[in-house]
């Protein structure tokens, strides 16, 4: 995130309603994931299911609830290389990551990123992808890894990006776009974004 992205965040309505309650109340620019504040953070460290917007072949948006974990400033998602988003992804690397706390669905994040970069795990580096599963597996069940899928270690792609985006812990939204790409990878696909 070379130039770093814009989070814009959306007027707090948890207690009650109020006049303009839906505009953006403030942007600021920040350098990366790091600048986002810990009430927004948090939602990318729980094992929250994140909804996945791609642009489908028929330029309509397709949504994907699955699992995604991030490194440093680069959003991961990790898919099986076969899944036909995977070549809609290829496409079209722009995607969006949605995720909303469960126990609070004005407490939200939305991360705008561009897939840069995209690993198998049968070609050079696919050990990244591997790895990068089976950390995903260990944040969502709470198991130890390996996941125990035995056909994963030669279909899976990932992808990596950058970007950012979220909504407010009370009510309300903060939403966050970089200018810059991320990356992707596929393998058990990863995806850098």
């Amino acid at each position: 995130m070379p130039d770093g992205f814009i989070i814009a965040n959306f007027r707090h309505v948890a207690d009650g309603l109020q006049e303009g309650q839906f505009a953006v109340g403030e942007r600021k620019r920040v350098a990366s994931l790091d600048g986002l504040d810990p009430t927004y953070r948090q939602l990318l460290d729980r094992p929250i299911m994140q909804t996945l917007g791609i642009i489908g072949p028929d330029g309509r948006p397709s949504l994907t609830p699955m699992w995604f974990d991030y490194e440093n400033d680069k959003i991961l998602v990790n898919t099986a290389s076969h899944r036909r988003k995977c070549e809609w992804i290829r496409k079209s690397p722009r995607v969006t990551s949605l995720l909303v706390n469960p126990g609070n669905p004005y407490h939200w994040v939305q991360i705008k990123h561009t897939v840069e970069k995209e690993l198998r795990e049968w070609e050079p580096d696919g050990e990244y992808v591997s790895r990068q599963l089976d950390r995903i597996w260990a944040k969502y069940t709470g198991n130890p890894p390996p996941t125990g899928c035995a056909t994963r270690r030669s279909t899976r792609s990932g992808f990596c990006s950058s970007a950012a985006s979220t909504a407010s812990p009370r009510s309300g939204g903060l939403s966050a776009e970089s200018g810059a790409s991320g990356a992707v990878r596929i393998s058990n696909v990863a995806l850098w974004c």
